[in-house]
């Protein structure tokens, strides 16, 4: 881990980490994807996690008001059961399965959502059953490679949740699913000396990167805002998708 190479790529990272933080869905999916220009993706987990504990911290104070209690209960839940399921499949899942599906469901709900003619997104409630779904799933993809964005999403987009309560209830959902792994990524040997010494490096431009990502959330129109979150959703499971079929 040296080299101007490593090290700006690293800071990219970082910064996309705090301003996912911030609220802007989905951007900390790349920070993965990214650092792996250099190292592994295990490795680059394993580096990311304290710098995604780190962001939480500024961004659950800057969203502590704007949040969905409901929402957030019943994700954590499934997540909870995902994380555990991730950490007794570590040694025999594929990331590159992962990846694929992940990808898949997140491409073709982003299409589907793109290419619908509703003007209006009506509230809808959220429902037990297909959160604590999409919470096991986002909860098992977050712990395989920070990738439980695109389902989370599948569930909380069509619920209607204005901007900042969507980014919101995003950043202390993940907050909540990023302190949970920390203990069996410790068990693996994910989080170590050389690693925490890296991470605490870029913990600062990944913290002011959180308060760059409120600051957008607040200043976009809300249509605008939720047409970035999906096309952003179809990007990164597009890229999913490519590194599963061509092994990374």
């Amino acid at each position: 881990m040296e080299g101007w190479g490593f090290w700006t790529v690293a800071v990219v990272a970082a910064v996309c980490v705090g301003m996912g933080k911030g609220g802007m869905p989905v951007v900390a999916m790349l920070s993965v994807p990214l650092l792996s220009l250099y190292i592994s993706p295990i490795a680059a987990a394993g580096l990311l996690l304290p710098i995604y504990v780190v962001s939480d911290m500024f961004g659950l104070w800057a969203y502590r008001r704007d949040f969905n209690k409901r929402v957030i209960v019943i994700v954590c839940i499934g997540a909870t059961a995902g994380v555990a399921l991730g950490w007794a499949t570590a040694s025999l899942v594929s990331e590159r399965v992962v990846e694929a599906l992940v990808g898949l469901v997140g491409a073709v709900f982003a299409v589907m959502i793109l290419t619908q003619r509703r003007k209006a997104r009506d509230p809808r409630p959220a429902k037990v059953g297909p959160g604590l779904f999409w919470g096991v799933v986002s909860g098992f993809t977050s712990f395989v490679s920070h990738g439980g964005g695109p389902p989370y999403q599948v569930y909380t987009l069509p619920l209607g949740m204005t901007k900042t309560v969507f980014a919101g209830t995003t950043t202390i959902t993940f907050a909540y699913v990023n302190a949970i792994k920390l203990i069996p990524y410790w068990a693996l040997g994910q989080l170590s000396a050389e690693n925490l010494h890296v991470a605490a490096w870029l913990a600062l431009p990944s913290a002011l990167a959180v308060f760059l990502g409120v600051r957008l959330v607040r200043v976009l129109p809300e249509a605008l805002f939720f047409k970035l979150v999906t096309w952003a959703l179809l990007a990164v499971s597009l890229q999913l998708l490519w590194r599963a079929a061509s092994g990374g």
